[in-house]
């Protein structure tokens, strides 16, 4: 087999530009599959990140009322049926594979209870957090300090702003040790939080930036301890859930498995619709991908097609080879080489000719990748397993149409063979 490779590459060598023109068709199939391959998954990587976030494989799971969120205040009041989650409640959804931490919170969107003096926190959210929000979220403390255990249990008034509420409250000053009144309630504010890492998703349309920054809360975001609820609004109010995944992959189901164990604790008849739902990002990404993934692979069946003419490409010039070694055949023939040595000599310069062409197109896909990405702005992402794939299934094209030229080489009659001039 090695002496059959150092003849191949020196057959190659031989005749540099004829193997050269042989290869195109071979390099260009490859170099399309891979460039195109690397745009479908840059471009699913990023609609996972503008969806997604940058890494949080964070799921919601909300109590709603047919299919929108349950809006809880002094007029609709708690729907009858639907507990608070206990410790016992979070150790159970700990335990769904995948899930990596849990947080239960209760909220108020666009509050205008928050007071600092004189100055009205307009549209803000209010916030019921427990002592896994933060870390579950990707938060963490920019200035001051996070809420301690004894907060919950002493029933504390302390309360942490984010960047936006501290800013649109206090502007430059420091907000920490300050008190603000919350639904008439004192709260000293003891620390300032921020997304861990700061995220810009790329907006290509009016439609994109709606899904993706229509829920921010452009007032910022007012944190308690989930103990204190009760004592500036309702006691025992129903709570939402946010689910730390493991990793993307298990973000779809970790929801659905949370979501079912959350609906079996409510008590609200079976013709309720009030149910917990988790957030449907994942079926949303999903689905761009697969539209985006259908459209990409006509592309690469086009590409394909190029392949296909590399392969009679490579047919026609072994059938050419096979005539100019005529009389080589017949003398290793002569001289006692089987069918299947001969055979396995010609199949052998095919798929390293056909592999030299692989690796080159895998080499000028890449190329073509990055500049399609600098001059369209679309995302690339480079694929280890296309890449071997396409190296592999190169190689297989020069051993099919390899096949009947070398065939061909075996069946010569010995005698014929010499006497070819």
């Amino acid at each position: 087999m090695l002496e059959n490779i150092r003849l191949s590459f020196q057959g190659v060598w031989s005749h540099k530009m004829r193997s050269l023109l042989t290869m195109l068709g071979i390099i260009i199939g490859i170099a399309s599959i891979i460039a195109i391959a690397s745009t479908i998954q840059g471009t699913n990587e990023q609609l996972k990140q503008n969806l997604l976030g940058a890494g949080n494989n964070t799921v919601n799971v909300k109590l709603c009322r047919s299919d929108s969120e349950y809006e809880f205040d002094d007029y609709t009041g708690i729907p009858a049926g639907v507990p608070v989650f206990t410790e016992s409640d979070r150790e159970k959804m700990l335990a769904v594979e995948g899930v990596e931490d849990i947080t239960f919170y209760t909220s108020r969107s666009y509050s205008s209870d928050v007071w600092y003096q004189n100055t009205n926190l307009q549209g803000a959210s209010i916030m019921g957090i427990d002592n896994h929000y933060f870390n579950t979220c990707g938060y963490e403390i920019r200035t001051g300090r996070s809420f301690l255990d004894k907060d919950y249990t002493d029933f504390r008034r302390v309360a942490i702003l984010d960047d936006t509420a501290a800013t649109s409250l206090f502007q430059e000053d420091s907000p920490l040790g300050k008190t603000i009144e919350l639904g008439g309630t004192p709260y000293i504010v003891i620390g300032v939080a921020q997304k861990k890492d700061e995220y810009q998703p790329v907006i290509n349309s009016i439609d994109e930036y709606n899904s993706l920054m229509g829920d921010s809360d452009s007032s910022g975001v007012v944190y308690i301890p989930s103990a204190d609820w009760g004592i500036s609004f309702q006691y025992d109010e129903p709570m939402n859930i946010v689910i730390k995944a493991a990793n993307t992959d298990y973000m779809k189901t970790v929801g659905k498995d949370v979501k079912n164990i959350a609906n079996a604790l409510l008590s609200v008849g079976n013709n309720s619709d009030i149910k917990y739902k988790a957030d449907k990002m994942i079926e949303k990404i999903e689905e761009e991908q697969k539209m985006n993934t259908a459209a990409n692979q006509q592309l690469i069946w086009i590409a394909g097609i190029s392949l296909l003419v590399g392969g009679i490409g490579v047919m026609n010039i072994m059938l050419v080879t096979v005539t100019e070694r005529t009389s080589e055949i017949g003398l290793k023939k002569a001289i006692g080489a089987k069918k299947k040595r001969i055979l396995a000599q010609f199949l052998t310069e095919a798929a390293v000719l056909t592999s030299m062409g692989g690796i080159i197109g895998v080499v000028v896909g890449n190329i073509l990748a990055k500049v399609i990405s600098n001059m369209t702005d679309t995302p690339t992402a480079i694929s280890i397993p296309v890449i071997v794939v396409s190296v592999v299934f190169s190689m297989l094209i020069g051993i099919l149409f390899g096949l009947l030229p070398s065939i061909k080489a075996a069946n010569l009659n010995p005698i014929d063979a010499l006497r070819h001039e």
